[in-house]
Order: structure tokens, then C-alpha cells, then sequence
């Protein structure tokens, strides 16, 4: 993908509520996709999760916030009710979600009261209500909204559309938006605790992200759209990868399988790892999930301002790590402080350097000019010692590269040597950053 040079922002609504109001699930209906994580505990949100959707028409950025008073276990209720808040006041439009099945609150009024206060646009809708019997029921809610609320279910679909027609109704007038353009999807994978949120919040030049030493705090996983040159990417924050095992809470476990979700939709993974711990046993397994996946990857070292300050030798601690990770040493590897935005930004830069390499196609004249010269200085052997004959190469496919082998037999290359004809073809062709696949055919 040839990343465009110049993105239009669409038409910002933000979906703001107590917690356990259906704020997840109305999102996951508006976008037709599982993004934000539903669970029947109250809490499952705390940052703020963004996808670019059509409503009647109309391309806009639909932001689904953490509740605004937290559940009684949630530890990061203040946070998370001042990330929606910042949420809210960057909307081109609220969507002020309440709960049809309970009565309404005095906080919920006095919400509402502070959001006009501020001058935001207010749309107010009524979920859980999943028949008209239940809509006779709603008198107290037209309090709010000037008289004007719409009823809806979001587990149900019911009065969806009228949702969708009310909202573009108050959207502000806006230039039509590019919808082929499709940022860089990029993933902040790692273990628990490496910074992950601290680099996304870094990159985009604001607090977006609740940030906590306490491990697991983000389980969601959560997406940033920012620019870098007028290019689009869109960072994933990820939860923290670790044994379901040691999760502590089902919300916990939701989040985790979300992430590794998350790996298999993004273009390009980005490993972040602790340089006052890596390369640990667990920063290995998500190097290797990252590595089966087949996407670009890039290794950031977070902290490095820590390690730097001890007095570490950058190209031994490298050295270090790719003899852990030698299985991705084909991935670049830089040192990055989120505290400081010391080399930040460059992995933005590698990310689309990476996704590119991977996209790269190969003429199969050159490919088997590369192959004769190869097969020449150094003869293939077979997993049991025995020579194989290969006729010639053809590339099946990118993202990852795929090149097909053609011989005699279907015998897989010794592992030494497979392991050796990869580097020679990453050195040939400039494969930085991207696996890259064999396949052998008889023919």
C-alpha cells in the first residue's frame, strides 16, 4: 500500500455515559465491527477507542469513552471519567447514552447540564429499550435533550436507524472525506508494563491514554490516529501480553485475546520491550507470536534514557538481544525513551519502511539469476543430508514475501541452510523487516 501524502479528518462523535449503559456495544453496531471489548462488568473501557464509519451517509470518526463514574472495583475511575471528559470536548458531536432499563440519575442530569455549560453539541439516546411498550416508559428522560432523545437497543437493533439519522442531522456541515484513504495500521505489542501507552501517548503529542505502573492497566485495545509528514497511521494500544493464567480478571482475559486479535489486522507489528529488563522470556513469546503472524515487525527498546544512564553500550545491548531474538533479527531494532521522545518518531518512519519492504515483488528472471549463483557457491541439502536439486524460483506472493521452490522432490531444506538461503535472499533484494516464506513444488 502506497501510504497517501494527505488525509481529511472526518467529523469527530464521541459516545459518553455512566458505565454498563451499552456505550461498547451501540459503537460495535455503529461500526458493524467487535472493536470495543463488551462485557457484563461494568468498567471494560478505559481509554478511548476511534473508528472511521459511515452514519446516513456521512464518513465520520465514531469514539466510544470509558464510563464517568467507575464501577466500585475499578481502580482508575478518576482517569478514566477525565480521558472521556477530554474526549468529549474535542467532539464534533456527544452522544450522551443512558439506560432505558433504570431511572435517570441526578448525575446523569448534572452531566448533561456541565456538557451544555461547555457548549458542546448534545445528542441524547435512551439503549436497552427493546420494545415500544418499554418506550411509554421514558418520561424522565426527556428532561434532557430539549425535549428530544431517541430510544434505542443496540443489542437488539432497534431504532438504529433513526440513530444514525438524528446524528447526521446535527453534525456540523464538513468537506467529504477521501473514504478509500486507509492509514498504516500499527500494532504496540509487549509484555506487561514496557511503556506501550506511554510511546502512543508520546507520538501523539497528547494525553490520549491512561498510564499507570500498575500492571494490566490497559485491556482495551485501544487506537490513535495521528500524521507524521501528512501520512496517516493508526496506533493500536495494545493490552499487555502474558499466560491467560496469570491474568487477574476475566476483564483482563478479554483483553489479551483482543490483542492477539489485534496482531492478525494490523500492517506492521511493533515489539516494545523494557531496557532495563529485555529480551525477558515473555518479551520471546511475543516475538514470536509477532513473527507467526507473518507481519513487518520493528523492535523498540523503551527506557533506553534508564539504561543510557547506567552506562550501557548501545551496540552491545543490541548484540544482546538479537542473540536472544535471532529468530527476528531481521527486524530493525531501535532505542527509544517515551519519557523523553528521544527517537519516538522514528518508529513511525521504520513502520512504513518495513510495510513497504514487505510489499516488494521480485522479477522471477532476477530471482533465478540469484538462485543459479547461490545454488552454485554453496548446493542445497535436504533435512537428511542429501542434495536436492532445485530447478528454478518463482515469488507467490507479499505481506509476507512467499517464493516458490521447484525441484525434484518436495524435500524441505535443511534448517541451517534454509536459515542461510534467507539471509542471502534479505541481502540480495532488501528485505528489511518482514519474514519471509518458503514453499517447495515438485515440478
Amino acid at each position: 500500500m502506497k501510504i497517501p501524502p494527505r488525509v481529511k479528518k472526518p467529523t469527530r462523535v464521541v459516545i459518553i455515559g455512566f458505565p454498563n449503559v451499552g456505550k461498547s456495544s451501540l459503537f460495535n453496531k455503529l461500526t458493524g465491527r467487535r472493536k470495543s471489548l463488551v462485557h457484563s462488568l461494568p468498567g471494560m473501557t478505559r481509554d478511548a477507542v476511534s473508528a472511521s464509519c459511515l452514519l446516513a451517509g456521512r464518513l465520520v470518526e465514531l469514539v466510544d469513552t470509558g464510563g464517568f463514574f467507575g464501577a466500585p472495583d475499578e481502580p482508575f475511575s478518576a482517569s478514566v471519567r477525565d480521558a472521556a471528559w477530554r474526549e468529549a470536548q474535542r467532539a464534533d458531536l456527544v452522544l450522551f447514552l443512558l439506560d432505558g432499563r433504570r431511572d435517570l440519575l441526578p448525575s446523569e442530569e448534572e452531566l448533561y447540564s456541565d456538557l451544555k455549560k461547555k457548549g458542546l453539541p448534545v445528542l441524547v439516546a435512551v439503549n436497552k429499550v427493546d420494545t415500544p411498550a418499554q418506550e411509554g416508559r421514558l418520561g424522565d428522560f426527556y428532561r434532557l435533550g430539549g425535549g428530544r432523545i431517541i430510544p434505542v437497543s443496540a443489542e437488539h437493533n432497534r431504532n438504529l436507524d433513526a440513530l444514525e439519522a438524528a446524528l447526521a442531522e446535527e453534525l456540523p456541515p464538513s468537506a467529504d472525506a477521501d473514504e478509500s484513504v486507509r492509514p498504516l495500521r500499527l500494532a504496540v505489542v509487549g509484555r506487561i508494563n514496557v511503556g506501550k501507552s506511554s510511546l502512543v501517548n508520546r507520538l501523539s503529542g497528547e494525553e490520549r491514554l491512561i498510564v499507570s505502573r500498575v500492571p494490566g492497566t490497559t485491556r482495551d485495545s485501544t487506537e490513535v490516529l495521528l500524521f507524521r509528514d501528512g501520512k496517516p497511521f493508526l496506533l493500536s494500544d495494545t493490552a499487555g501480553l502474558r499466560k491467560l493464567s496469570r491474568a487477574r480478571d476475566d476483564r483482563e482475559k478479554a483483553g489479551i485475546l483482543r490483542s492477539k486479535r489485534n496482531i492478525a489486522r494490523a500492517d506492521v507489528v511493533c515489539l516494545a520491550m523494557d531496557a532495563q529488563l529485555c529480551p525477558t522470556r515473555q518479551d520471546t513469546a511475543v516475538a514470536h507470536l509477532a513473527r507467526d503472524s507473518g507481519k513487518p515487525l520493528v523492535l523498540a527498546v523503551n527506557k533506553w534514557d534508564l539504561a543510557a544512564g547506567r552506562g550501557e553500550d548501545a551496540h552491545l545491548f543490541r548484540e544482546r538481544i538479537l542473540r536472544k531474538l535471532e529468530f527476528v533479527r531481521y527486524a530493525p531494532l531501535i532505542f527509544v525513551s517515551a519519557k523523553t521522545g528521544v527517537r519516538v518518531v522514528k518508529i513511525l518512519d521504520l513502520a512504513a519502511e518495513v510495510y513497504e519492504s514487505a510489499g516488494r515483488r521480485v522479477d522471477t528472471p532476477r530471482l533465478n539469476d540469484f538462485l543459479t549463483r547461490t545454488l552454485a557457491a554453496h548446493p542445497p541439502l535436504t533435512r537428511d543430508g542429501r542434495r536436492l536439486k532445485i530447478k528454478y524460483m518463482i515469488q507467490g506472493g507479499v505481506r509476507p514475501p512467499l517464493f516458490v521452490l521447484f525441484g525434484h522432490s518436495r524435500s524441505r531444506l535443511a534448517p541451517a541452510y534454509e536459515t542461510h538461503f534467507l539471509q542471502l535472499l534479505r541481502r540480495e533484494f532488501g528485505f528489511q523487516g518482514t519474514p519471509v516464506r518458503l514453499a517447495f513444488r515438485e515440478g
